[in-house]
């Protein structure tokens, strides 16, 4: 358990999904916690599992959907170089150059990291958001997915550094 947080909940899961508005096209779901600001409440993220949809198989084209899911918003699909990302996920069909479909290659970033860690993030704010894009493909893709935590309740020095250090970082 960090330093200055006592957990308030046992570990709960909350689904997720974000399905592009057309095809190819950058699409964002926010995701309410319905943390409580007034308590100093925020969310201890043990895991997350992002499953992307399947790329189409098209002949000749390199499709892709990519994922990520961040503590806040974006206008873009993110890479774990930012800071507010929490996990990302892509599936991809190498077809360029090949009179079929290709061959498929998956990217993810695991439900946990490989270290032995306490927990992979602090969520201070009230939402949580996830991307979604695809590239090259035919019909709609998405994401679902699930994300593992707690509910905790932060001492006031300990929340404000959380709030102000995430909407600082957006």
């Amino acid at each position: 358990m960090p330093t200055g947080l006592k957990q308030t909940s046992q570990v709960v899961s909350i689904g997720f999904d974000a399905i592009e508005a057309a095809p190819n096209t950058f699409t964002q779901s926010t995701i309410d916690l319905n943390l409580s600001p007034l308590d100093n409440e925020v969310f201890v993220v043990l895991a997350v599992n992002l499953d992307p949809f399947s790329p189409d198989a098209i002949a000749a084209t390199d499709t892709l959907v990519q994922s990520s899911l961040t503590t806040t918003s974006q206008t873009a699909v993110q890479s774990l170089s930012n800071a507010n990302c929490l996990s990302v996920a892509a599936s991809t069909i190498r077809a360029a150059g090949f009179v079929d479909g290709g061959c498929s290659f998956q990217t993810i970033a695991g439900e946990t990291p490989p270290a032995t860690l306490d927990y992979i993030g602090i969520i201070a704010t009230n939402d949580f958001f996830v991307q979604v894009q695809g590239t090259g493909n035919a019909n709609l893709k998405g994401v679902s997915g699930k994300m593992y935590g707690y509910r905790a309740r932060a001492n006031a020095d300990v929340y404000s550094a959380l709030v102000q250090s995430e909407v600082l970082s957006a």
